[in-house]
């Protein structure tokens, strides 16, 4: 199969260079699944249940989300309700949503999602490492057929986004890192077949300051004035990574993504 990752979203430019290349990309790649970080997708701070159905609606097969996932009071209906929102899966397990989600198309093998959120110079959340060796044990015994996993780490730190993918390779299809919106250039296929990169990259302006206005971003440094930017204006690019598999949902290949709209 092949696998389209769409780095973090961030507000209408993000949304737009997604609706804008998606058809492209599809049709390139003859992709088959995709999967996209939409926490920063409304206004660059969380995600709303009318940008989450836009989101859909373009294309995009299960949206994943992030610390931000809060930051708008009706989502939290929205992601009880939702198969194909997800919010990370070691936090509170009295919070609202679910963090592992199975998608499947006719003539497709299904593809299991789970998100998982970092612990360094992140909010509180419980371990993922542990987290995901628990989901992964209840997946295979609940849904022996699903061979295919795809999750995404929101988290901070590279040398945590490492070790996890290090960690969980051979258990998984792929590890692919968000949080930080810089793409890497460190993907790879682990010796066990798990495709990995630190981190898949943003989706939105690339003249702003992680797709924010660098004019509102720069005080907080000079001033020490912590304060929500705007979205920026500019060049809009799509981020991300295409991962290959064979039948046993080992990865064969990654190829990063950086379109221009």
């Amino acid at each position: 199969m092949n696998i389209l990752f769409i780095g973090d979203i961030v507000g209408k430019p993000g949304r737009h260079a997604a609706s804008g290349l998606l058809p492209v990309l599809k049709d390139r790649y003859s992709i088959d699944y995709t999967v996209a970080n939409g926490e920063n997708s409304a206004g660059g701070y969380g995600i709303t249940p009318d940008i989450a159905k836009a989101l859909l609606n373009m294309g995009i097969d299960l949206i994943t989300t992030g610390n931000h996932i809060w930051e708008h009071k009706d989502i939290i209906p929205y992601l009880s309700g939702s198969d194909v929102v997800i919010r990370p899966l070691n936090i509170s397990p009295l919070a609202p949503g679910k963090g592992v989600a199975i998608i499947k198309k006719p003539g497709l093998q299904p593809l299991a999602v789970m998100n998982l959120i970092g612990r360094v110079f992140m909010p509180p959340a419980e371990c993922p490492f542990h987290t995901s060796l628990g989901a992964l044990a209840k997946l295979t015994q609940e849904y022996p057929d699903v061979r295919h996993i795809l999750v995404d780490f929101h988290a901070e730190a590279t040398s945590e986004k490492q070790a996890l993918g290090w960690f969980l390779d051979g258990k998984i299809t792929s590890l692919l890192g968000t949080h930080t919106h810089v793409q890497t250039s460190d993907e790879i296929i682990l010796p066990q077949g798990t495709a990995y990169i630190t981190d898949a990259g943003m989706t939105g302006v690339v003249d702003g300051i992680l797709g924010m206005d660098k004019e509102q971003i720069i005080p907080r440094f000079t001033t020490s004035v912590q304060r929500h930017a705007d979205v920026a204006k500019g060049k809009e690019e799509l981020q991300g990574v295409v991962v290959t598999t064979d039948d046993r949902g080992r990865s064969i290949s990654m190829v990063r993504i950086k379109e221009r709209i």
